[in-house]
């Protein structure tokens, strides 16, 4: 499938200050996104942190409170009907129906952007086979696996071809094949010029993906750069440390003098230098802390976004 883009805004998302609240909650406070037309930006925070309200309000599923956005050219707020018409959305929950096939979905999603029915046969056929969907194509989607679910769910969010993308955890609960198959797409989609804003909860998905990471917390961006520069911000290396027993972990952090993370049987902390490794394990022996390996790694997304939100909590 060849899908040719007109580009002809340089900022394909722009959003300025948006602020949400529900009663007294508020959920947004003030967020900034700049995505340009061609580009990939992942969306990152811990559950609650706004990141899919931010969705909702950029795909004109919810008004803000204050802010502006636009997306394509057109205000969100003010030109909803010429938004929708040049994005396409894959939220969390699945929108196929699991009582038709592959292709009567497809089709189905065809007559809703009012393509004629040959048109939307043609349609459903040509996204059956970008999307690896062929052979199942007249199954009952309830036969699907998940992976296959997901990709025919992207298939129907590109329906009308449109030039804005946007993913909400799109691969959340698929097993490692079928997210790497899922990446595939994601990666074919973004090169045939297609502009994308997804929303994940796997760190590593984005430093594959994204040409520029956006790190929100509380309602508010704490981080906005590329996937590289965040982990080069992070700066020093981490040092894990595998404990003989998990019960020790939470000693072994207040050993560390709290800077340490924890987690199962690990505890991991940065190092700036072979002294601070050696000072590391003296307190741990002090505090009566086994330690059954020592394995040191350069910073991650993950080390990335820890930082990042433990220090905006």
């Amino acid at each position: 499938m060849n899908v040719i883009h007109s580009t002809p805004f340089t900022d394909a998302i722009l959003a300025r200050g948006l602020t949400k609240s529900f009663g007294v909650t508020r959920v947004l406070a003030g967020i900034d996104l700049t995505v340009p037309t061609g580009s990939l930006l992942a969306l990152l925070g811990p559950n609650g942190s706004g990141k899919t309200t931010t969705v909702r309000i950029l795909t004109t599923l919810l008004a803000p409170d204050g802010g502006t956005a636009t997306v394509g050219g057109h205000d969100v707020a003010r030109e909803g009907v010429a938004v929708r018409r040049v994005i396409g959305l894959t939220s969390q929950q699945a929108t196929v129906d699991d009582l038709l096939t592959g292709r009567e979905n497809l089709e189905l999603f065809a007559g809703l952007y009012r393509l004629g029915r040959r048109q939307a046969r043609r349609r459903a056929a040509e996204l059956l086979e970008r999307f690896d969907l062929a052979a199942a194509a007249n199954r009952r989607v309830a036969t699907y696996s998940g992976g296959m679910r997901r990709r025919l769910d992207l298939a129907a969010s590109m329906v009308s071809a449109p030039r804005i993308l946007f993913l909400d955890e799109p691969t959340t609960g698929l097993d490692p094949r079928s997210r790497a198959e899922l990446w595939a797409v994601i990666r074919e989609l973004l090169a045939s010029g297609t502009t994308i804003l997804l929303t994940t909860q796997y760190l590593e998905e984005a430093d594959q993906l994204a040409d520029r990471v956006v790190v929100i917390n509380d309602g508010r961006v704490v981080a906005d750069d590329s996937p590289a520069a965040l982990k080069r911000q992070v700066g020093a290396e981490r040092l894990v440390l595998r404990l003989s027993r998990a019960e020790d972990v939470p000693r072994a952090v207040v050993a560390l003098g709290g800077t340490a993370l924890g987690e199962a049987c690990e505890v991991t902390l940065a190092v700036q230098s072979p002294d601070h490794l050696r000072q590391a394990l003296d307190l741990l022996h002090g505090a009566g802390v086994g330690v059954e390996h020592v394995e040191l790694r350069t910073p991650t997304l993950d080390d990335v976004f820890f930082e990042l939100t433990a220090a905006a909590a």
